[in-house]
């Protein structure tokens, strides 16, 4: 049971009604992040437009965003945000085997930018709320921070650490608020992860 009431449509303030319908456009219904976002009166408005312009097209190939949001959710444990980026990663050309590697955290079969991108994802996720700011300014270890600045440019890092952290925020805040799947399930293998 979902943490908050999952509004209805008719129940979204004004301010969230133009981005609303243009979510239910291109998504069929109200998703259930939106139905327990609309529960702030114009978050919503903020949230798609945002959201859309980070996980659209830009200086970062869309396929890297598409797996660092896949190993982000995995390494969340979090089911609802793996179902979404799952629909998503497969109906941008990733392939079931390639979420499966992702989410069991087998690089190997990647592009170095896409491995460098994984592990990023992974010290962003897991290393980084245990480093205490004496012990590592960034809580990135130096060879992987080093290594992304030399293989990504400045507009794709921007864009490669935004991703990763908008997904860190959205499958913890998924998870707490406990969200019924709107969405197909994860592949079996990424399920198996959770």
């Amino acid at each position: 049971m979902a943490l908050v009431p999952l509004l209805t449509s008719d129940q979204f303030s004004s301010a969230d009604q133009p981005a609303l319908a243009q979510g239910v456009s291109a998504w069929g219904g109200v998703l259930n992040t939106w139905a327990g976002i609309g529960n702030s009166p114009g978050l919503l408005a903020t949230y798609l437009p945002f959201l859309g312009q980070l996980n659209g097209p830009g200086a970062l190939e869309q396929r890297v965003k598409e797996l660092v949001a896949v190993r982000v959710a995995v390494l969340n444990h979090c089911r609802y945000t793996a179902s979404h980026r799952c629909t998503s990663a497969l109906a941008k050309g990733v392939g079931a085997d390639e979420l499966a590697a992702v989410a069991r955290g087998e690089l190997g079969g990647f592009t170095e930018r896409e491995r460098l991108a994984l592990q990023l994802a992974e010290e962003m996720t897991v290393s980084l709320p245990t480093v205490a700011l004496e012990d590592g300014l960034t809580g990135v270890s130096a060879r992987v921070r080093e290594d992304v600045q030399w293989s990504f440019d400045a507009a794709e890092l921007v864009e490669l650490v935004m991703c990763i952290s908008v997904w860190n925020a959205l499958s913890r805040f998924h998870r707490v608020m406990a969200f019924e799947l709107d969405m197909p399930e994860a592949p079996a293998p990424v399920e198996a992860q959770l």
